[in-house]
């Protein structure tokens, strides 16, 4: 199946409209609909959730006995629990990379190391055709032409004024810069404001034009729905983004996903949960931005209001929010699931305890939030080459009650659909007798690659051959004398959140970037195969270093601190330290917890 897209019409391919970074959010998001005034929402699952998902799978009669279905059911949750948060990194083996004992890492740490297959740096001349057809199709559905990229460039160059002057051109100053339309219909219409970054849209944003408002019968045709391979009906969302998301919004989104990751290892992560075919790998990245717009909203939520906020809510709000608010906390502060160290290859580790799980003590909407949550930020600790990472499924004292179904379902969908081509390693650590006999089922579920990297480790000796034996912590059996002990959020650590002057100041610039980025990805695409090529390749990279230290710089203004940053694992400027001993950020004397003060 190929997807041609130049049936689509040029209005909907050449925008005029402003693009801004961050994507406004299309529709309430889970945070106000949890407000008092709308407490009408459901905290806790239907009776039917559960039970689909488990349909989906595995009949009741495949098992033998009642002792069977439970145990398998709480097996479906340990396992989703840690591939769910560990997903978004993709595939790579522990032998793929070097031990690193310097835990520190900085810009100057990436310089000079091999890029792993597959990544940018080392790639096939057929996975980089590959990669230049997805992004000709990517920059077509954000309303980016050669036409358009180039007269933006000039006008930042030259001065919006002097872009005005030119002709062909809708251009404003100062952050309102706008692409040049495409035809003559579009300069016929009005000038649209940029969509908002932080939740405020003008009225004009509500009305514009959706990426394919009428779909395009050559795109509709070349994509067929039912894709048997399409287990979460994202052919549908994909057509769904289109005739829903403009091409401002789908632009923004993307980018605020890209964050401090090179833009094509984004792309990348796509084509190789595609088997690179690059119809596919477009559909599940343009669905997977339209769940992140519209759905869980990520960057104008989660990530924006984090664990000050939570707090926030659970001390002042009201109903709802207040609610969603404690169990938020209450799981990150008894460290149902923490980011801690590296193993061999130089992979973050995510331990998941699983006893710390009880069902039923924190709402649904609160567990999704914490999931994405802990996926999020533990994007923010990968730095190029490595981005995957090992995920610890720690089952000492695990029983029944720790069985959970409410989750089940959307931890699946998030590491299956929307955060592609995940794990390192899996080791599931002390796990009790009842679970070998469900792995066979379990096993059948996942995907080959992804059951390869599933080891079983009973003790301290079994998990050197993933980590070093000092940095395997007392509480797994091993030399390290570190516990999770949560830290919380300082008054006045987000202020820069508040200086929306600077923020966009900072989003001006990135813009600009972005700009020259997507004017030397065409010329790319267009000189593939000439002697021109080396060089403007040499130029992407440049800017794609470019774009990674400015989004550091931008970062405090952007994402509310975390756990990570108070205790000096994320640093200033992106430096990472997995094994940090600096104190904690000044403001007041930090108040710790763990989860033996919750019980």
């Amino acid at each position: 199946m190929s997807i041609n897209l130049t049936n689509l019409p040029k209005r909907l391919l050449a925008r005029s409209q402003p693009r801004s970074l961050i994507p406004a959010s299309p529709r309430p998001h889970l945070r106000s609909l949890s407000r008092p005034q709308n407490r009408a929402v459901r905290l806790t699952p239907g009776v039917a959730c559960a039970p689909r998902v488990y349909r989906q799978f595995i009949h009741p009669e495949q098992l033998e006995s009642r002792l069977d279905l439970l145990a398998f059911s709480a097996t479906l949750l340990l396992i989703c629990v840690g591939v769910s948060l560990g997903d978004y990194w993709v595939e790579q083996e522990p032998s793929q990379a070097p031990a690193q004992d310097v835990a520190v890492i900085s810009e100057k740490d990436i310089m000079g190391q091999e890029a792993h297959p597959g990544r940018p740096g080392n790639l096939t001349p057929d996975q980089e055709e590959k990669l230049r057809q997805l992004w000709g199709h990517v920059l077509k559905l954000c309303g980016v032409t050669d036409e358009n990229v180039n007269a933006v460039t000039e006008a930042v160059a030259g001065g919006a004024a002097d872009a005005a002057s030119a002709g062909d051109t809708n251009s404003q100053t100062g952050s309102d810069l706008t692409l040049p339309s495409a035809g003559k219909a579009e300069k016929e219409k009005p000038k649209k404001k940029r969509i908002s970054l932080f939740g405020k849209k003008h009225k004009a944003v509500e009305n514009e034009s959706p990426t394919q408002g009428q779909a395009s019968p050559g795109l509709m045709t070349h994509i067929k729905e039912g894709d048997g391979e399409d287990k979460y009906g994202q052919t549908q969302q994909f057509f769904d983004a289109l005739a829903n998301q403009s091409p401002q919004s789908l632009h923004a989104t993307i980018w605020s996903m890209v964050k401090h990751d090179h833009p094509d290892a984004l792309l990348l992560r796509f084509l190789r949960a595609r088997k690179w075919d690059v119809d596919k790998a477009l559909v599940m990245m343009i669905s997977t931005m339209n769940w992140r717009l519209t759905e869980v909203h990520v960057d104008d939520d989660i990530m924006k209001t984090g664990e000050a906020g939570a707090v926030a809510d659970e001390q002042g709000a009201d109903g709802d929010a207040k609610k969603l608010g404690a169990d938020f906390m209450a799981q990150i502060r008894m460290g149902k699931s923490f980011l801690h160290g590296v193993d061999k290859s130089g992979r973050p580790i995510c331990v998941v305890r699983v006893r710390l799980h009880k069902q039923g003590e924190q709402c649904e909407e609160s567990l999704e939030r914490y999931t994405v949550y802990l996926i999020e930020t533990a994007r923010m600790v990968l730095a190029p080459p490595v981005d995957t990472a090992t995920i610890i499924f720690d089952m000492t004292g695990f029983s029944m009650a720790n069985m959970d179904y409410t989750p089940v379902k959307f931890m699946i969908k998030c590491f299956e659909a929307n955060y592609p081509e995940s794990l390192g390693a899996v080791l599931v650590h002390k796990a009790p007798w009842v679970f070998q006999g469900i792995w066979r089922i379990i096993k059948g579920w996942l995907d080959p690659v992804v059951a390869s990297k599933v080891h079983f480790t009973n003790n301290v000796k079994e998990m050197q051959e993933f980590i070093e034996p000092q940095r395997i912590t007392r509480e797994l059996d091993g030399q390290e004398d570190w516990e999770y002990k949560y830290t919380e959020p300082i008054p006045g650590e987000n202020d820069r959140m508040k200086d929306t002057a600077t923020r966009d100041k900072l989003l001006e610039g990135r813009e600009h970037l972005i700009r020259d980025w997507e004017a030397a990805t065409i010329r790319w695409i267009a000189t593939s195969g000439s002697p021109e090529a080396a060089a403007v390749q040499v130029e992407r990279e440049n800017l794609a270093q470019k774009l990674r230290v400015d989004y550091w710089t931008l970062d405090p203004y952007l994402r509310a601190r975390s756990y990570y940053d108070r205790i000096g694992v994320l640093q200033d400027g992106g430096k990472i330290d997995f094994y940090p001993t600096a104190a904690p950020a000044p403001g007041r004397v930090a108040v710790e917890t763990s989860a033996n003060d919750l019980d």
